[in-house]
């Protein structure tokens, strides 16, 4: 009985000791046991699915590269260059569309060519209202007069009596419907969008609505909406500013309208950035 319970606990001693070097083995390897790693559950087909989803939702969105396109063959500015100048027989297709300021252009600018709708005080929301134009049907709103002649290119020049609209958005959007009317009525015409023109340091110093930052705010507007709807986009201001950003003080006599010389100028501009 006593020779027995020696070696039951003989026995116990060799197993602990052989569990002892088993652990010992296992903290060494740095590998736990089989029965401590949990199993990964297997996803059903539509689980699996989501997860593919989920992964390709959450790649990283690779970054355009500095000067690629977004869209392939979308120009990144409708900017109308410099080019050669043309003969005034260049403007006998076009008709000239916009406010008191395309009134002057036509009286002092000396340009005998061309079409010429003007109202003083036109904004890009009366051109549709109200009656200005004379017909043979009497007065009627400039689009209608517009729709009602022929041309090849149509020179907008609006923006300047929007100036104190409170939302600028409305500008942008009432614009485009502009562009959108003279395409309908003339679908093979080339629409052309001009800058609004900025005004003298005079007109600045009095404080209103009126002035160079709030113009250069909607002409980055029209720039904008000349690239959204293709339209060539002429940056007349360029050709009558100062170094100061204001309107040249000899190109006008009130600090918003030109004189005889800023329509020559306006003038030459055209003439030497035709729309190809």
């Amino acid at each position: 009985m006593e020779r027995t319970k020696k070696r039951s606990h003989k026995r116990r001693r060799l197993l602990g000791t052989a569990a002892l070097v088993s652990a010992l083995a296992v903290l060494l390897s740095g590998d736990p046991p089989a029965s401590a790693v949990p199993e990964q559950p297997v996803l059903p087909e539509e689980t699996a699915q989501e997860e593919l989803i989920r992964a390709r939702v959450l790649e990283p969105i690779p970054e355009t590269e500095p000067g690629e396109a977004e869209e392939p063959g979308k120009p990144e500015t409708m900017l109308v260059p410099e080019s050669e100048p043309v003969e005034d027989g260049y403007f006998t297709d076009t008709v000239f569309l916009g406010d008191s300021r395309t009134e002057g252009f036509h009286l002092y600018s000396g340009l005998q060519e061309g079409e010429y709708l003007y109202a003083v005080g036109a904004t890009v929301e009366s051109v549709f209202t109200k009656p200005t134009q004379e017909t043979a049907a009497g007065k009627v709103p400039m689009l209608d007069a517009l729709a009602e002649l022929e041309c090849g290119k149509v020179y907008i020049m609006l923006g300047a009596n929007e100036l104190g609209w409170p939302r600028s958005e409305a500008f942008h959007d009432q614009y485009g419907k502009v562009i959108d009317r003279i395409r309908e009525d003339h679908p093979d015409a080339e629409v052309v969008i001009q800058s609004i023109l900025p005004v003298s340091a005079v007109q600045e110093a009095k404080g209103s609505y009126v002035n160079n930052s709030r113009i250069q705010t909607y002409n980055a507007i029209l720039e904008e909406l000349a690239l959204e709807k293709e339209c060539p986009y002429l940056n007349v201001s360029e050709a009558v500013t100062g170094e100061d950003g204001c309107l040249r003080p000899e190109l006008t006599t009130d600090g918003i309208h030109l004189n005889t010389a800023g329509c020559k100028e306006w003038l030459n501009y055209l003439r030497t950035h035709a729309v190809s």
